[in-house]
């Protein structure tokens, strides 16, 4: 299976739309966008006018959560990027995090997240849902009988999506193993956000596996990915110093809800267990913060690839050898010195994305 490198960006106004023609051109193979409305602007706007500037990058929300929009909402807003981008689309969701945090609000349980799979790949097939179905996802509305129509639709579909392109493959981000599970059931492809660690990779790569073939499905019909922290740098101290932002944040996916998920040895539990006491989401992702001064020498040297070039692209292809045809670069975060943060990029671009090509 070919390998794909992908990159993150935000939706904000005027800048997602140039991340991602600066990414089509340094010959990423993708680009998300982050979804978390109070933090940065509408992903499948953003996704929409990238589709318009660039002609050959995937697109993809990275990622949408099962709360804040109707899985017909969700459906219909990443047909139309499919539409626009002719067929570039790729619909990336988890629980939720900080789009939810933002309104007060924990992560998606996990039956409700697997619902929300359920009818959202309904939707996107152009299949019917019965009311009773659709309305599990809303609050407050009356029943339709109320207006007392001569006639009305009979159950909820997408009427305009079937047909237009092929249908938008589901990524779903995950971590934990009822997640991951929910994912090998009802998704095309999972991407883990565990960490560079190859042993908790293994254990998340298992744990899709023997999930589908539970359900009766192709353990080897799924796509696997991973998000990644990568700073290329000669100075790993330095590196670290611009990964910590954004390696605390995806680092708190293993500690949630306070329990560790995946093997980790005693002091990788101590860290993780530190940033969970200490995290604050006003300051999501940035440096310098409570979060990211927990982090070690020792726990980024497992979790995330921080170096040279040589060593990024040694620790990046040891990860592909594992059956991982997808890697969603992570790399400085806000709060970092911007020139610092755009030559690492640019070095990885350079330097580590062309080493891969062959793999």
């Amino acid at each position: 299976m070919k390998t794909e490198v992908w990159t993150l960006g935000i939706g904000l106004p005027k800048i997602g739309v140039a991340q991602a023609v600066a990414a089509e051109n340094a010959g990423f193979d993708g680009f998300a966008v982050v979804d978390s409305q109070c933090l940065a602007g509408d992903p499948y706007v953003a996704l929409a006018l990238a589709a318009q500037a660039t002609e050959r990058i995937k697109l993809a929300t990275g990622v949408t959560n099962p709360v804040t929009r109707h899985p017909a909402v969700t459906a219909s807003a990443i047909g139309t990027v499919q539409a626009e981008s002719d067929g570039r689309a790729v619909l990336g969701i988890g629980r939720g995090d900080s789009a939810l945090a933002h309104l007060g609000l924990s992560p998606a349980p996990v039956a409700v997240f697997e619902r929300y799979l359920i009818h959202l790949q309904s939707y996107l097939r152009g299949d019917a849902i019965e009311f009773g179905a659709a309305r599990a996802h809303t609050a407050g509305a009356a029943d339709l009988a109320a207006l007392g129509l001569a006639a009305g639709p009979q159950n909820s579909r997408i009427h305009w999506l079937p047909g237009q392109h092929r249908k938008v493959p589901v990524d779903v981000a995950a971590t934990g193993p009822k997640v991951i599970a929910a994912a090998a059931r009802y998704a095309e492809s999972v991407t883990f956000a565990v960490g560079a660690d190859l042993d908790r990779l293994r254990w998340a790569i298992a744990t899709a596996r023997e999930a589908r073939q539970a359900a009766g499905l192709d353990p080897d019909a799924i796509g696997m990915g991973a998000y990644l922290n990568v700073v290329a740098h000669d100075d790993p101290s330095a590196a670290l110093r611009l990964a910590a932002g954004t390696l605390a944040s995806f680092a708190r996916f293993s500690v949630m809800h306070g329990r560790v998920q995946g093997p980790a040895d005693d002091v990788e539990r101590s860290v993780l267990h530190r940033v969970h006491d200490v995290y604050d989401m006003r300051q999501h992702t940035r440096a310098a913060t409570p979060q990211a001064e927990q982090l070690t020498e020792a726990f980024a040297k497992r979790f995330a690839i921080l170096g040279p070039s040589t060593y990024c692209i040694d620790r990046l292809r040891a990860v592909l050898r594992l059956g991982i045809s997808k890697l969603v670069i992570i790399g400085p975060g806000p709060g970092t010195d911007e020139t610092e943060a755009l030559a690492v990029w640019a070095r990885f671009a350079g330097e580590v994305l062309p080493a891969l090509r062959g793999d």
